[in-house]
C-alpha cells in the first residue's frame, strides 16, 4: 500500500555505512539489495518548541520511521516521499526521489 510520508530526517546512513551500524540483518539485507540510503525520520516534520512541550505532558512520543531511499539526504531536512510497506515493522521503501521542503 501506497502512502505519502512527510518528516523531518534525525539520522541518515549512506549504503557504504550499512556494515559499520548495528542495524538489523533484516533491514542491512533490503537496504543492500536497494542500494538504498537508510533514512530515520520523524513523522510529520519538526515540531514547534509548544508542541514538543505539549507532546511530553501528554506522554505522545516522537514516531520514528526507517525509510529506505535511492537517494541521500542530509540530517535536518524535511522531506515529502511517497512510500510503500515493508515486511518489516516500521521499514518502508521510497518509491521516488524524496523532496526535500
Amino acid at each position: 500500500m501506497r502512502e505519502s510520508f512527510r518528516g523531518e530526517v534525525l539520522y541518515a546512513l549512506s549504503p557504504d555505512e550499512l556494515d559499520e551500524d548495528g542495524l538489523t540483518d533484516e533491514l542491512r539485507e533490503l537496504a543492500t539489495a536497494e542500494s538504498g540510503h537508510v533514512l530515520v525520520c520523524r513523522r510529520g516534520g519538526c515540531p514547534s518548541w509548544p508542541a514538543r512541550l505539549l507532546a511530553f505532558v501528554r506522554r505522545d512520543p516522537i514516531e520514528a520511521v526507517t525509510i529506505v531511499a535511492d537517494e541521500p539526504v542530509d540530517v535536518g531536512e524535511q522531506i515529502t516521499v511517497p512510500v510503500e510497506e515493508t515486511p518489516l515493522s516500521g521499514v518502508y521503501r521510497a518509491t521516488c526521489s524524496p523532496q526535500v521542503e
